[in-house]
């Protein structure tokens, strides 16, 4: 199957999926999420297939949404013109997250192996995986919990309960391989000249296993964290995602972007300034010159 955004395929008994817009850091298009729940699919269906390892090409994982040209235009499809209607919203971003777990629901353990980077959609696409192995350097986190974002695969208090989801989604802050593994959202990290070779032990190890067996251990954990709640937080995630676009902050974060572009705009967003200084919240004007 040809796919726009990534590659699929098979090495024995493992399946890799690998995002391969490189030039664009991996960035997510509208492409992007169909394209994971087909390669997935894929795999599922190969009998031959034991372990899927899901991966990026080039200097990063995933970079995120490409949201440089919806921030900087007038687009709709990100954010409405008022009145907003938050059902269409809601059906829009569902959709998305829906294709995304499809790493959740395979029945072929996934392994996602993070170098560069995995910001904001790139860490909710990674969490979604059933092992995670970072390069000690790479980075991870949910930038846009700061101002336009909220995590819709909502897995991070899942894996690290709700303390240490707080103190990565109150900040917006990055964290390297290192203390991802620290804290227990990664299974492991190493110097990234051995990350490959991590990843491919780990999937070699897991390939021995029958496939039955991977699949009822897979189900049973799963299960646990569906019975805590997982789909209706992923509910109520997804809705304050469309909100965090059209609040009065989101809305100012909108035409700062559209101003001086979105580098600048996240720079503003991410410096720790006080927001209400930076951007007037009220009228959606900037006043940060």
């Amino acid at each position: 199957m040809a796919h726009k955004t990534l590659t699929y395929e098979r090495d024995g008994r493992i399946a890799r999926i690998t995002f391969d817009r490189p030039d664009r850091l991996n960035a997510i298009t509208e492409d992007t999420p169909a394209e994971i729940e087909a390669a997935v699919g894929e795999a599922n269906a190969d009998d031959r297939v034991h372990v899927i390892v899901l991966a990026g090409n080039g200097p990063a994982f995933c970079s995120g949404y490409d949201l440089k040209d919806y921030a900087e235009s007038k687009t709709p499809l990100l954010q409405e013109e008022m009145p907003w209607d938050p059902m269409r919203d809601y059906a829009m971003m569902k959709g998305y997250t829906e294709k995304f777990m499809a790493i959740w629901r395979s029945y072929k353990p996934v392994i996602c192996k993070v170098h560069g980077y995995a910001f904001a959609g790139g860490s909710d696409i990674a969490l979604t995986s059933d092992i995670i192995v970072m390069a000690e350097d790479a980075k991870i986190g949910y930038p846009p919990a700061r101002a336009w974002g909220c995590p819709t695969t909502a897995m991070w208090v899942y894996r690290i309960g709700a303390e240490r989801a707080k103190r990565m989604l109150l900040t917006g802050d990055l964290i390297d391989g290192r203390e991802a593994k620290a804290i227990g959202l990664v299974t492991d990290a190493v110097p990234a000249d051995r990350l490959d070779a991590r990843v491919d032990e780990i999937a070699a190890r897991m390939a021995g296993v029958p496939k039955n067996q991977l699949m009822m251990q897979k189900l049973m954990i799963n299960q646990a964290l569906t019975n805590m709640g997982l789909e209706t937080t992923q509910m109520i995630a997804t809705l304050f995602d469309g909100i965090t676009r059209h609040s009065a902050e989101g809305m100012a974060f909108k035409h700062r972007a559209e101003d001086v572009g979105f580098k600048q705009a996240v720079k503003e967003r991410d410096s720790g300034a006080n927001l209400d200084e930076v951007w007037d919240v009220r009228t959606g004007k900037v006043q940060y010159d």
